[in-house]
Protein backbone atom coordinates (compact mmCIF):
# COMPACT_ATOMS: atom_id res chain seq x y z
CA UNK A 1 0.00 0.00 0.00
CA UNK A 2 2.66 2.33 1.02
CA UNK A 3 5.55 1.50 -1.26
CA UNK A 4 3.14 2.65 -4.31
CA UNK A 5 3.46 6.68 -2.79
CA UNK A 6 6.40 8.36 -4.72
CA UNK A 7 6.54 12.10 -5.60
CA UNK A 8 9.45 12.73 -7.78
CA UNK A 9 9.49 15.98 -10.13
CA UNK A 10 11.74 15.52 -13.57
CA UNK A 11 12.15 17.98 -16.58
CA UNK A 12 10.08 16.61 -19.95
CA UNK A 13 11.78 18.63 -22.07
CA UNK A 14 12.62 22.52 -22.51
CA UNK A 15 9.81 25.58 -23.87
CA UNK A 16 10.35 27.87 -26.75
CA UNK A 17 12.22 30.26 -24.78
CA UNK A 18 14.54 27.61 -22.70
CA UNK A 19 12.81 27.11 -19.90
CA UNK A 20 12.55 23.20 -18.85
CA UNK A 21 9.39 22.10 -18.13
CA UNK A 22 8.35 20.01 -15.48
CA UNK A 23 6.19 17.09 -14.00
CA UNK A 24 5.54 14.71 -11.99
CA UNK A 25 6.83 11.44 -12.79
CA UNK A 26 3.94 9.33 -10.66
CA UNK A 27 0.37 10.26 -10.62
CA UNK A 28 -1.24 11.04 -8.14
CA UNK A 29 1.01 11.51 -5.20
CA UNK A 30 -0.61 11.59 -2.04
CA UNK A 31 0.75 11.80 1.23
CA UNK A 32 -2.05 10.53 3.05
CA UNK A 33 -4.21 7.05 3.44
CA UNK A 34 -7.72 7.63 3.83
CA UNK A 35 -9.91 7.18 6.71
CA UNK A 36 -13.35 6.99 8.11
CA UNK A 37 -14.93 8.47 11.17
CA UNK A 38 -16.93 6.09 12.95
CA UNK A 39 -17.77 7.68 15.89
CA UNK A 40 -16.96 8.58 19.37
CA UNK A 41 -15.41 5.90 21.91
CA UNK A 42 -18.20 5.14 24.43
CA UNK A 43 -19.32 2.12 26.35
CA UNK A 44 -23.10 1.01 26.81
CA UNK A 45 -24.22 4.62 28.85
CA UNK A 46 -20.79 6.71 28.70
CA UNK A 47 -19.38 8.28 25.42
CA UNK A 48 -15.85 10.24 25.67
CA UNK A 49 -16.13 12.80 22.87
CA UNK A 50 -11.94 13.50 23.43
CA UNK A 51 -11.45 9.80 21.66
CA UNK A 52 -12.74 9.81 18.15
CA UNK A 53 -12.52 6.37 16.38
CA UNK A 54 -10.89 5.71 12.88
CA UNK A 55 -11.11 3.26 10.37
CA UNK A 56 -8.40 3.59 8.08
CA UNK A 57 -8.54 2.03 4.37
CA UNK A 58 -6.51 -1.14 3.98
CA UNK A 59 -5.85 -2.19 7.66
CA UNK A 60 -7.08 -5.26 8.61
CA UNK A 61 -5.20 -6.60 11.76
CA UNK A 62 -3.92 -4.79 14.85
CA UNK A 63 -0.29 -5.64 14.49
CA UNK A 64 -0.75 -3.44 10.84
CA UNK A 65 -1.57 -0.53 13.76
CA UNK A 66 2.03 -0.14 14.68
CA UNK A 67 3.19 1.77 11.73
CA UNK A 68 0.13 4.19 12.33
CA UNK A 69 1.21 5.06 16.06
CA UNK A 70 1.77 8.90 16.40
CA UNK A 71 0.26 9.76 12.53
CA UNK A 72 -1.24 13.25 12.31
CA UNK A 73 -5.34 13.24 11.46
CA UNK A 74 -6.76 15.99 9.74
CA UNK A 75 -10.46 16.64 9.51
CA UNK A 76 -11.19 18.78 6.48
CA UNK A 77 -15.06 20.54 6.23
CA UNK A 78 -16.62 23.39 4.61
CA UNK A 79 -17.78 26.15 6.31
CA UNK A 80 -20.13 29.03 5.08
CA UNK A 81 -18.08 32.29 5.53
CA UNK A 82 -14.93 32.72 4.20
CA UNK A 83 -11.59 33.07 6.83
CA UNK A 84 -8.20 33.65 5.42
CA UNK A 85 -9.36 33.31 1.61
CA UNK A 86 -10.94 29.67 1.71
CA UNK A 87 -13.84 28.12 3.03
CA UNK A 88 -12.39 24.80 4.18
CA UNK A 89 -11.46 24.43 7.83
CA UNK A 90 -9.47 21.97 9.50
CA UNK A 91 -9.12 20.11 12.86
CA UNK A 92 -5.92 18.50 13.40
CA UNK A 93 -5.16 15.14 16.11
CA UNK A 94 -3.01 12.12 16.07
CA UNK A 95 -3.37 8.43 16.56
CA UNK A 96 -2.80 7.09 20.11
CA UNK A 97 -3.59 3.33 19.97
CA UNK A 98 -5.33 0.46 18.52
CA UNK A 99 -9.45 0.09 19.16
CA UNK A 100 -10.03 -3.51 18.76
CA UNK A 101 -8.75 -5.83 16.40
CA UNK A 102 -9.80 -5.23 13.31
CA UNK A 103 -7.31 -2.13 12.52
CA UNK A 104 -9.23 0.43 13.91
CA UNK A 105 -7.58 3.10 15.61
CA UNK A 106 -8.19 5.90 18.59
CA UNK A 107 -7.00 9.69 17.74
CA UNK A 108 -7.56 12.52 19.52
CA UNK A 109 -7.89 15.74 18.06
CA UNK A 110 -7.45 19.36 19.33
CA UNK A 111 -10.81 19.77 19.28
CA UNK A 112 -13.43 17.21 19.87
CA UNK A 113 -14.99 16.57 16.50
CA UNK A 114 -18.27 17.76 15.79
CA UNK A 115 -21.94 15.44 15.35
CA UNK A 116 -21.88 15.81 11.40
CA UNK A 117 -18.14 14.47 11.15
CA UNK A 118 -19.71 10.89 12.02
CA UNK A 119 -19.24 8.71 9.27
CA UNK A 120 -17.48 11.21 7.30
CA UNK A 121 -13.57 11.07 5.85
CA UNK A 122 -10.75 12.21 7.05
CA UNK A 123 -6.85 11.98 5.98
CA UNK A 124 -4.08 10.39 7.84
CA UNK A 125 -0.84 11.76 7.47
CA UNK A 126 2.12 9.97 6.81
CA UNK A 127 4.27 12.04 8.83
CA UNK A 128 6.11 12.21 11.39
CA UNK A 129 8.18 9.21 10.67
CA UNK A 130 9.34 6.92 12.99
CA UNK A 131 11.38 4.64 10.73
Amino acid sequence: LLSTISCKMVVKGKKSDGEPVKAWKSQPCRLYVKGAIMGFKRGLRNQYEKTSLIKIDGLQDKKDVDFYLGKRVVYIYKAVREVKGTKFRTIWGRVTRAHGSNGTVRAQFARNLPAKAMGGRCRVMLYPSRV
